[in-house]
Formats: C-alpha cells, structure tokens, sequence
C-alpha cells in the first residue's frame, strides 16, 4: 500500500503531461474504406466562439482514428487559436463512443501494400507535427477522453495541460499486437510513469480505466460521463487563459476515484520487479519464475499478453522506452519517426502488415511473426530499426528553435 501512495505522489507531482474483447472491438472498427486523407472540414468539426474553441475528432464510424487530413487541420486549427488573442484556450474531444483509437492504419495497411511509402510518411510527420505542437502550446488545453483512447489518440491529448478521464475512457498502447512499436509520443510520456509502469503498458497493450490514468498521472482529472455536458457548458462560458481558472471547473465537478485492488496500478512493486530488467528474455523469466511458484493470474495473463505480441516489436519498444527516459519530447518523436518508417518500409521485417491483415483484415487472429521468436531477434534488427531509412532520409522536422520542448 506504501507503494501504491507514493506513485500516486509521484504523478500527482508531474502535472502537465492506437485485445480481446476492447481491443477486438475498437481497432477492428477502424477498417477504413477510406485513405489517409478526407476532407479537412468534416474530419474534425470546430465548437464554441467567445474565448474557447473546441476541436471534435469526427470520424465516429473509425473510431476517430486519426489520417493525414486530422493531423493538419488540426495543426491549422491550433496555430490559428495560439494566434488569436481573443481566444484563451482551447479543447478537444472526440465524436461518438470514442475519443480516438490511434491511427487509422489499415489505410497504412493499403498504402504499403500499393508502394506508396510517401503517404505513410505524410500521416506520420503530420501527425507527429501536431503532437509536438500540442506539446509545446502556449495556452490550456483540455482533452475531453470519453471514451476509446488508444495509441495516437493518447499522443494528441496527454501532451496537453488537462487530460479529463470518464468512467467510460478505455485507455492503451497495444502497437506490439500488431508488430509495430509504441510511438506518437508514447516513448516521452510512458517512460515518465512511475516505476518500470510505462514498459508494462508499452509492452503489453494492457488497457487501463479512467480511475487507473488518474493513479499513475496519465489523466489529471475525473469525472463521469453524465457531467461532461455541464463541464463543457461551463467551460465554453470561461473567458480567461489561466490554467487556474479551468482547473477550477474540472475540480469541481470531479470526482476522487481509486483504482480497485486488482488493479496494475496496485501491483507496482511486482511490475518494477519484473519489468525493471534491460531485456525483454529476462522479464519473461522472471515472470515465469514467478508464475511457476505462485501461479498468480497476473503473472500469467501478462505472460500470454508478451507471447501474442510481435517478437521484434517488443525488443524495440523495450528499446524506446529505455531512451526516451532521457530524452525530450521533440527527441522522442523524431527517434519515433524513424522507428515508423522502417515498421512500414519492410526492409528489417513484414510484421507491421502481418499483424494488420491478422487482427483488423483477414482477422484470424493469428499473426505469423518474423522473426517468429525472441531468439530469432538479432541485436542488428534492433539496432536497425532506430536508423534513418538511407543515408539521404530526412529526420522529422520541427520548429525546435521557435519552440522550445519539455523534459
């Protein structure tokens, strides 16, 4: 219990920071009809007039899930409101049963299979544009997380000033079960979480509630869905740019929640003890050490989480993490980049696409990995996969000089 009081002491401290069931149900909901890129307009709506505004991620059939399109009418939107004097800060929420489910990567799926790679790169920096934006605004901002928050749609929200969880918010970053890594930001702000938590959730693609974001820092406030229309009346009245003020509201009409006793958040002692490792063979013995003697369900549930999961992607995402523990945020997202775009080149490994077609296309749920074990992983795959595509490959490009990023 003294564990669990002191890593909630630890993210309170640190305020200003996409399968079964859920997962089943949420990203295979994004199979998309549709490309990377929609009309601007439409894909996210705009609210509100005096002095707020409020962007609506408006693809509710998807999920929300974010294309090339979101990404920079969102960039727009945004600079055009840190621009405007009259507007003191701004929100964010997302249209139907969802906040957002992360990227919408069957129609990545699509592209790669047509050899269009240049796309793939546009939703990524577009993207990864808006996140460091978000990351780096100069006026509140609340994301309003009711709902689905997976992957990319926790990189657009947890940057920002107030992220207000629901008892409806469905919160992960399952990229291993689909071959691909942690990114949007995740490597920033998981590596942040108290413990070796951040490698858990990264590694895993385990989901948390919205009472568990507010434990371990990922959500600032808590509030239930049924008050979510007053807040966003009350908040559209607000006419200041004082965090303090907005703050004020989500205090007031939120509620003190704690996780229940089966919790993640509740088991940080066992989660340091076997995740704290540098390789992701010494977490697996540990837990299987642990489940052998104990037979705990979590040991093994969190046991055939790792084994469903792609090899290569859990070596790398292990690796993300590690470096993002001491790297910025715009450091973060230009190393991310680069892991992106070798997941969807196919030069180090398929897995990426295999895990698509296996869980959102063909849906046989059974991804044939390569390699198909953690032995098979060489240290060069790994190492590779942090390395521009050529020596002539851009790294992402943001306005680190004009904007300076957080630690």
């Amino acid at each position: 219990m003294e564990m669990f009081k002191l890593a909630i002491k630890r993210c309170i401290r640190s305020h200003g920071f996409t399968f079964k069931s859920i997962y089943r149900r949420s990203l295979s909901s994004l199979v998309s009809n549709n490309a990377l890129v929609d009309d601007h307009d439409i894909v996210v709506l705009v609210e509100g007039k005096g002095s707020s505004r409020t962007a609506i991620l408006n693809r509710p059939s998807l999920l929300n899930a974010l294309n090339t399109s979101m990404g920079a009418r969102l960039q727009k939107l945004y600079k055009a409101w840190e621009d405007n004097p009259d507007i003191g800060f701004v929100a964010m929420k997302g249209s139907g049963r969802a906040f957002c489910a992360g990227g919408d990567i069957v129609a990545l799926y699509r592209f790669i299979n047509k050899g269009d790679i240049d796309s793939c790169k546009d939703f990524f920096r577009t993207t990864y544009g808006f996140i460091y934006l978000l990351g780096t605004y100069l006026k509140p901002n609340v994301a309003i997380l009711n709902g689905i928050t997976m992957g990319g749609g926790a990189g657009v929200s947890i940057p920002g000033t107030f992220r207000l969880a629901t008892d409806k918010t469905v919160f992960a970053t399952p990229e291993t079960l689909i071959g691909f890594h942690t990114d949007a930001g995740a490597s920033f702000y998981l590596s942040h979480l108290p413990g070796y938590l951040g490698e858990y959730l990264a590694l895993t693609g385990d989901k948390l509630n919205g009472a568990e974001m507010i434990a371990c820092g990922l959500a600032t406030h808590y509030s239930p869905c049924s008050n979510l229309p007053l807040i966003e009346e009350l908040l559209g009245k607000l006419v200041t740019d004082d965090p303090s003020v907005i703050e004020t509201i989500l205090d007031k009409y939120g509620e003190l929640v704690y996780p229940d006793n089966a919790s993640v958040v509740r088991r940080i002692e066992s989660v340091d003890n076997c995740f704290r490792h540098d390789t992701v063979e010494e977490i697996i013995d540990d837990l299987e050490n642990e489940a052998s003697k104990t037979h705990d369900i979590w040991c093994i549930s969190t046991l055939k989480k790792l084994k469903d999961a792609s090899p290569l992607g859990l070596k790398v995402t292990l690796k993300s993490i590690r470096e993002g523990r001491n790297q910025t945020l715009d450091q973060c997202l230009i190393r991310e980049y680069r892991m992106s775009l070798q997941g969807v080149s196919k030069k180090i490994s398929n897995d990426f696409c295999e895990g698509v077609r296996a869980r959102m296309v063909d849906k046989d749920y059974a991804p044939k990995w390569n390699p198909p074990s953690l032995e098979q992983v060489s240290n060069d795959m790994v190492e590779n996969y942090f390395l521009p595509l050529s020596e002539v490959e851009p790294d992402l490009d943001l306005p680190t000089k004009q904007r300076e990023a957080f630690t």
